[in-house]
């Protein structure tokens, strides 16, 4: 194919009409006003519905539609938005706070409003959502310069469907255009040109120790005890002294919240002599705060920074002084507030801390193998597993299915070589 043949259309003014026009395999399809947002914003949708390769790139058959049913035609998709964005408040809510799905929400509804925010909601069909996920395919990260996986694509185009499905429900729309959208699969292995996702490995304790300096004692902690327990992220980051019952000689950490906690499922966590010895010097706070701190581990890090122009400081860092570095920490170049730390680690800010911790080490000569905070569990999952087989790593990271832990559990290969040097 040519070079000619793979030039995007150009967004041209009709000036007969003074209207926007694309002219796509030779025919023109109309687009509003010239310079209008509207023409903008459906020259994006007529360009990804092109682009997408669909019926040999020839003119979107949007453009020929029959017209929606009278009663369902005066919504449009940035009004379904809207109304779902006001269910989405409210219904994405855990304890009082925004949960992580109302922000991927966000992202996926960005996609939709972009490409088809002022199409009729009625004539949003399967096409249409195979375009938006095209988009996406060819979407590079800014930051990384990383195409999107596949799995986050799949993840995000199931956001899409369930707003239509909601919408349908709320006989915004018409039933038939879930059903329509239902009926898009996803992405599948090795069928796609999207990018395939790095399976998440156990961390090897060599990679752990060397960075375990150059963090503050809190995260260092929260690594140790994610190490030898199995615990999720957000677990290590919710524990508090009145979820630990230390009645016997092995404590029960029960968190108060945790991932299967809507099915009904409890979650109880055996803390052993090392676990214990961890967590000991932490237990001195109030019984509903939180153990692991990001002030506390803020203001270790401010008191232990490295001494300006070599010059070691004689005088101690005086209350007032760190008031004044945090007030000006949280307001950027550009004069907007940035978030103050929290009272307790989530699992991006854990994530964070353990980033600048590897960044830092490698500054000063310590290079290691980059690693996430969940590989700690893959870790223990697969030690676990190796010493007391699958059912004792389930029961250890607390999975309701075998089927999950093997997930986390990587298989013992030397045992499959010693069983071939003995019988096979």
């Amino acid at each position: 194919m040519s070079r000619r043949a793979l030039k995007v259309p150009s967004y041209c003014l009709h000036k007969a009409s003074g209207m926007a026009v694309v002219r796509l395999d030779g025919r023109d399809a109309y687009l509003g006003e010239y310079g209008s947002p509207g023409s903008h914003e459906e020259y994006e949708r007529v360009i990804a519905e092109w682009r997408s390769g669909r019926n040999g790139r020839t003119v979107p058959p949007s453009h020929t539609r029959r017209p929606a049913d009278p009663e369902c035609a005066v919504l449009s998709v940035n009004q379904v938005i809207l109304a779902f964005w006001k269910h989405a408040e409210t219904y994405y809510v855990k304890e009082g706070k925004p949960t992580t799905e109302l922000a991927n929400f966000r992202i996926a509804l960005k996609w939709l409003r972009r490409l088809y925010g002022r199409s009729p909601a009625s004539e949003f069909g399967p096409l249409a959502l195979k375009s938006i996920r095209h988009e996406m395919v060819n979407h590079k990260s800014k930051k990384t310069e990383k195409q999107l996986c596949r799995r986050y694509i799949n993840q995000q185009i199931g956001r899409i469907k369930r707003v239509f499905k909601w919408a349908a429900s709320e006989e915004l729309v018409p039933p038939a255009v879930f059903h329509g959208l239902s009926t898009v699969i996803g992405l599948k292995y090795g069928r796609t040109n999207a990018r395939e996702s790095d399976p998440v490995r156990p961390v090897d304790d060599a990679d752990i120790q060397p960075v375990l300096p150059f963090m503050s004692p809190i995260v260092a902690a929260m690594v140790r005890l994610e190490r030898i327990t199995g615990m999720r992220p957000g677990e290590v980051g919710r524990m508090r002294t009145c979820d630990i019952d230390r009645s016997g000689d092995i404590w029960v950490y029960e968190p108060f919240d945790h991932k299967n906690r809507w099915r009904g499922h409890s979650r109880r966590i055996p803390l052993g002599p090392k676990a214990q010895e961890i967590i000991r010097p932490f237990l001195d706070r109030p019984d509903d705060a939180f153990l692991f701190s990001p002030r506390e581990s803020e203001e270790w890090r401010l008191r232990h920074r490295a001494p300006y122009n070599g010059r070691s400081r004689r005088t101690p860092v005086y209350p007032s002084e760190l008031r004044r570095r945090d007030a000006k920490r949280r307001v950027s170049r550009h004069g907007k507030r940035k978030r103050p730390p929290g009272d307790h680690y989530v699992t991006s800010s854990y994530s964070q801390a353990v980033r600048y911790a590897i960044e830092k080490a490698a500054r000063h000569g310590v290079q290691v193998e980059r690693w996430f905070p969940n590989q700690l569990r893959h870790a223990r999952g697969t030690e676990v597993r190796r010493d007391y087989r699958l059912e004792g790593s389930r029961v250890i990271l607390g999975e309701a299915s075998v089927n999950v832990t093997e997930h986390y559990a990587e298989e013992n290969f030397e045992l499959a070589r010693r069983i071939a040097a003995e019988t096979g």
